[in-house]
């Protein structure tokens, strides 16, 4: 159907892609990808992806998120793992667990949340090749 150059082949980028849930649409499952995600829509489930995740002002998702980055103008319960920067923005609502790099958090978004930040821990070795001490 598709000619040979229009396939994607393996470990071609995926910036540009994304993936959208409508408003109108629910879903009950896990969805694994490796581009952006657009929620307008409901979750119930899992979504893993090496991009980033954007819950519309109308999209719910209950379950397990891992991303790079997150946005949030909706609704999210469950647990949050994001490696980078999580934003909500103040028509926000999270309930759960999240463990993120970085927070932004706008005025009046709800955040009802255990809350773990980890950052790299980086060694400092003295001038003479020993171990000195931990920095954040």
């Amino acid at each position: 159907m598709f000619s040979e150059s229009k396939k994607k082949r393996s470990g071609e980028t995926t910036r540009g892609q994304s993936n959208r849930i409508g408003k109108s649409t629910n879903i009950k499952g896990d969805v694994v990808s490796k581009a952006d995600f657009r929620i307008d829509g409901k979750l119930e489930g899992s979504v893993e992806t090496s991009g980033k995740i954007v819950i519309g002002a109308s999209g719910v998702i209950t379950g397990k998120v891992i991303c790079a980055n997150a946005d949030i103008e909706g609704r999210f319960e469950g647990e949050l793992l994001v490696s980078n920067l999580l934003t909500l923005k103040s028509t926000a609502t999270i309930e759960g667990e999240v463990t993120v790099s970085k927070l932004s958090i706008e005025p009046g978004a709800t955040f009802n949340a255990t809350c773990v930040m980890k950052t790299g821990v980086k060694e400092l070795k003295s001038s003479e090749g020993k171990k000195a001490e931990k920095t954040a």
